[in-house]
């Protein structure tokens, strides 16, 4: 019964409460579309180039966990302000890792991301599976080894002090066997005669029958990729 007359309160059933109304359906059909492209992302592309698996986890929980709550916020027909706010806030989350680069961090937005464009998107499927590709394909290109290739970083901490940059370069460069792309140095030991150096370098031709003569005395040492 929609209402009495004479002034009786009318009842109007809200779909968006239901889980058998369409909202839950599109729901329903964009969860299986998030979970492919986290599988893509966190698996074929993240994990078979760096074999974290320990973050392959964190990318998959926290995308599943942000789609979750994306599709409640969708299914309850929240304002879209709120959803920017809760961008914000899981944006100022740091993963917590001893070795954690700028590139984990990369995925780690894009893997939020992932959740919010299927979460909240999933009225829109034109808009967002266009969306989930581009980001998918994005990260695939801007993090594939042959843009970078060769082309390595270390922070290592020399037993000298430098003191002018091209002494320190032809230092790395006999150390390295390399040619350097940068080198900054951030923290000098003037006590023990040590200085730690950022290096960004292109690994040259294997040294052949190298003699400590040639090589100037210096030992070049294992550098595990």
């Amino acid at each position: 019964m929609n209402g009495v007359e004479g002034g009786a309160v009318r009842h109007h059933p809200d779909t968006t409460e239901e889980w058998g109304s369409p909202v839950s359906v599109m729901i329903v059909l964009a969860l299986p579309v998030n979970l492919v492209a986290i599988s893509v992302l966190a698996y074929a592309i993240y994990y078979r180039r760096h074999r974290r698996a320990d973050l392959m986890f964190a990318f998959v929980a926290l995308n599943v966990g942000v789609f979750a709550i994306s599709a409640l916020m969708f299914n309850r027909q929240v304002e879209l302000a709120m959803a920017f706010g809760l961008f914000a806030v899981l944006s100022i989350i740091r993963l917590r890792s001893d070795e954690i680069s700028q590139r984990e961090v990369g995925y780690y937005f894009v893997s939020l991301a992932l959740g919010l464009v299927n979460g909240i998107g999933a009225g829109a499927p034109l808009a967002s599976i266009p969306l989930t590709l581009l980001l998918l394909a994005t990260m695939f290109v801007a993090d594939h080894p042959r843009l970078a290739v060769g082309v390595e970083r270390r922070t290592l901490v020399l037993d000298t002090v430098h003191g002018t940059d091209e002494e320190l370069r032809a230092d790395l460069r006999r150390r390295l066997n390399c040619r350097v792309l940068r080198a900054t140095v951030s923290h000098v030991d003037y006590v023990r005669e040590t200085m730690t150096v950022d290096v960004r370098y292109r690994h040259l031709a294997p040294l052949t029958a190298a003699t400590p003569e040639r090589a100037g005395g210096v030992t070049a040492p294992t550098v595990t990729r």
